[in-house]
């Protein structure tokens, strides 16, 4: 007997509500609103005025946002060394 849940190949992706995003970001809500107005945020759907966001469409844009290797800079750590 096999235990692993199984999936339909037409099973819908999760989808997000603006609240449920923000969370999981981190971030303000209105900080999401601010990307969205700037088109600097995730595609999202609009169901009526509900707005939602596909799990793959917020990867897909994380990983726009990703930085280089060696990118990541410590400005505190270059403020206390200048003394």
């Amino acid at each position: 007997m096999n235990d692993e849940p199984q999936t339909s190949p037409h099973e819908l992706e999760p989808l997000l509500n603006i609240n449920e995003l923000a969370a999981y970001l981190g971030v303000p809500v209105s900080t999401i609103y601010d990307w969205r107005t700037n088109g600097k945020g995730p595609r999202a759907y609009r169901f009526g005025k509900r707005i939602m966001f596909g799990t793959n469409d917020v990867r897909a844009w994380m990983d726009t946002m990703r930085e280089p290797t060696g990118a990541a800079t410590f400005p505190e750590a270059t403020e206390s060394a200048r003394g």
